[in-house]
C-alpha cells in the first residue's frame, strides 16, 4: 500500500492497522512485525502486534537448582524443553537450591541482597536484625589491627573518665565565693 499524493506518490504510507487505513507522512514501522502504522496504532497493544515479544528477555527459574536461565535467545523453543535441557546438563545441581541463612542460632531469616549486613568486626554476614556485635556474638579475636587500636583507645577513654570521680577539671580559686564565670563561648 502506498500512499504520497498525485504530486508526490512517494511521501508517506497507509496505515496497516485493519480499521484505520490513515495516510500518515511520519509513518512508524514496528520493530517486531514490521508494518507500517500511523501514531494512534504504532504501539504494540494498539495493534495487536503477534511478535510483541521479539526484544524481550525472558527468565526461567529451576525448580531443582534455582538457577536462572535466560530464554530470550531461543527461538521457538518451549520453555519446558529448556527446563529439561538444563535438568539434563552438568549444570543442574540440587545441593545449590540451598540459599544462605543468617548464622545467628535460632534465626532462619533467608539473606538476601536487601537485608544482609557484614560485620565490620568480625567480617560475617548476617540478617539485619543481627547486624550489632552484640546480637550475633561477634568474636572479638578476629578484630583486625587498626580495629584493635582503636578499642584500646577508647576503653583508656573510659578508665580515664571513670578515675575522675566527679572533679571537674577546670582551675578553682580558692578561698573566693565568687559565682561561676559564664562561658565564653555561646551555645546555639
Amino acid at each position: 500500500m502506498e500512499g504520497g499524493t498525485e504530486a508526490f506518490p512517494d511521501l508517506g504510507m497507509h496505515c496497516q492497522h485493519s480499521e484505520c487505513n490513515q495516510l500518515d507522512f511520519l509513518p512508524f514501522k514496528c520493530d517486531a512485525c514490521r508494518n507500517v502504522f500511523c501514531l494512534e496504532h504504532r504501539s504494540y497493544k494498539s495493534h495487536d502486534c503477534p511478535k510483541s515479544d521479539r526484544g524481550s528477555r525472558k527468565v526461567v527459574v529451576c525448580e531443582i537448582c534455582s538457577t536462572s536461565i535466560e530464554i530470550t535467545g531461543h527461538d521457538g523453543e518451549d520453555e519446558k524443553v529448556i527446563l529439561e535441557k538444563h535438568e539434563k546438563s552438568v549444570d543442574c545441581d540440587p545441593k545449590k537450591k540451598k540459599k544462605p541463612t543468617c548464622p545467628v542460632k535460632r534465626c532462619r531469616e533467608i539473606l538476601t541482597f536487601s537485608n544482609t549486613a557484614t560485620c565490620k568486626t568480625c567480617q560475617i554476614k548476617v540478617c539485619l536484625k543481627h547486624r550489632f556485635p552484640a546480637d550475633h556474638a561477634c568474636k572479638q579475636n578476629s578484630l583486625t589491627p587498626s580495629s584493635r587500636v582503636i578499642r584500646e583507645a577508647s576503653n583508656k577513654f573510659l578508665v580515664a573518665l571513670a578515675s575522675r570521680n566527679g572533679n571537674d577539671c577546670a582551675k578553682k580559686s580558692r578561698g573566693s565565693t565568687s559565682p561561676p564565670s559564664t562561658p565564653s563561648v555561646k551555645a546555639y
